[in-house]
């Protein structure tokens, strides 16, 4: 029984720290794009002032880490319980599903999600994500 918890607790260890790597990788690839991390995710203060959002990730840290994320589109939470990079996966299927557009503030993010990770439509892309998906590949 011993071995099992120390087993489990060493996978839930490995799982934590993969959620919050991808999220990082998130978190850069904006930096890198040179776009507003605030554009894309909101972190919760308590006030509850997500219903004013067009199109957000709110996050929650509450000491844990991973946050905890959840999708607000056009100021409603369409999705809750999730982490970070799984809310992105989540909302690019959302704006592909409802044909929405992307932000204009987050088009080479929402680009790249769409050119590089997805390799969807990927043979038309901006210079700043061809430029990125060549340095990767």
């Amino acid at each position: 029984m011993l071995v099992r918890r120390n087993v489990w607790s060493k996978k839930t260890a490995v799982l934590k720290t993969s959620k919050t790597r991808r999220e990082v990788t998130i978190l850069c690839l904006m930096l890198y794009l040179r776009e507003k991390e605030e554009e894309l995710l909101k972190e919760e203060d308590g006030d509850r002032s997500s219903t004013d959002k067009l199109m957000k990730i709110i996050t929650t840290r509450g000491g844990s880490d991973p946050a905890c994320a959840k999708i607000v589109l056009e100021g409603t939470e369409v999705l809750t319980d999730l982490d970070i990079p799984r809310a992105c996966a989540l909302l690019m299927g959302l704006i592909y599903a409802l044909n929405l557009s992307y932000p204009k503030q987050l088009k080479n993010t929402f680009e790249v999600f769409q050119k590089i990770f997805l390799e969807l439509d990927d043979l038309k892309a901006s210079p700043k994500v061809m430029s990125l998906k060549n340095k990767l590949y």
